[in-house]
């Protein structure tokens, strides 16, 4: 039913029906119901009668405000993903390409004065950076797929990390997106993205496990692999990469608990949060 035609309704259907009250009562009643117990029966019938009436039109205009309410968030979410793309595109994917454009004019010098100077890997991790940019300016400009009610759920991103990586990954995802704040989803796909890159790069691994599970008060978010693992810190060992330094300090801004561990050819990064505890600090473990 038309939202013109409950409108039409209520405001013709009451006045049927009580008028066709007062015929019926007159006529054929006035003998068993008295005329103070008629007059009390009539407000009663049009209250009823309204309340049903009103009962749809108020439902369809909630539902309406829900759908208008949620219009607005998705709008307003792309809105701020246009303007983050814009930043990222206007200010570091040009800065990554204009530093690309200074190693290849310091590799012509250095080639040109005798000097023999290897560039290979400094490159190579400027196109890297410069790849993972360019993918997030793209997963920001165009929306969500169709069936994801507008946004993209932290599995749905995760699934798109391990596509990166291009390793087999086992996915074990139960923690729900209402768990965690913007913020704290950010933060955790930060790690969870230097966990992945750092097994496929550095460790070379060939397997690896992403496992979420918990509630709001505790929850942990374990990335395995089998790679051959590192000394006693890992922080040491690669002491000219600062992945997992950036990955220890975004978990002790948040106060979540950040685990390394190495050993048994299995290393595993493990994050956990338990419901009221302050920021904690980083353990090694072998």
């Amino acid at each position: 039913m038309s939202y013109r035609q409950i409108k039409w309704m209520i405001l013709i259907v009451p006045s049927i029906i009580v008028g066709l009250w007062e015929f019926v009562r007159h006529q054929f009643l006035i003998t068993y119901i008295s005329m103070g117990l008629g007059n009390f029966m009539t407000p009663i019938i049009l209250f009823v009668v309204s309340i049903t009436l009103l009962y749809r039109l108020f439902a369809m205009l909630e539902r309406v405000q829900n759908e208008l309410n949620e219009e607005r968030a998705q709008k307003a979410e792309l809105v701020a993903r246009e303007q983050l793309a814009r930043e990222l595109h206007d200010g570091i994917a040009q800065s990554l390409f204009l530093l690309s454009v200074k190693i290849d004019k310091a590799e012509r010098r250095q080639q040109q004065n005798g000097t023999d100077l290897n560039l290979d890997e400094l490159r190579k991790t400027v196109h890297e950076v410069n790849g993972y940019v360019r993918q997030s300016i793209s997963n920001l400009k165009y929306p969500p797929a169709a069936g994801t009610g507008g946004q993209q759920t932290m599995r749905h991103r995760i699934t798109q990390l391990v596509d990166e990586v291009q390793v087999r990954v086992e996915l074990e995802w139960t923690l729900e997106d209402t768990e965690f704040t913007a913020k704290e989803q950010v933060e955790l796909l930060a790690c969870i993205r230097e966990a992945l890159v750092n097994a496929k790069k550095h460790a070379s691994a060939s397997q690896i496990a992403v496992l979420g599970e918990g509630s709001r008060d505790f929850w942990k978010v374990c990335i395995k692999d089998n790679g051959p693992g590192f000394g006693d810190s890992p922080y040491r060992d690669i002491r000219d990469k600062y992945g997992l330094k950036i990955m220890r300090e975004r978990a002790e801004e948040m106060g979540w608990a950040l685990t390394i561990s190495s050993g048994d050819g299995m290393t595993q990064v493990m994050i956990e949060h338990r419901e009221g505890t302050g920021s904690e600090s980083t353990r090694i473990g072998r």
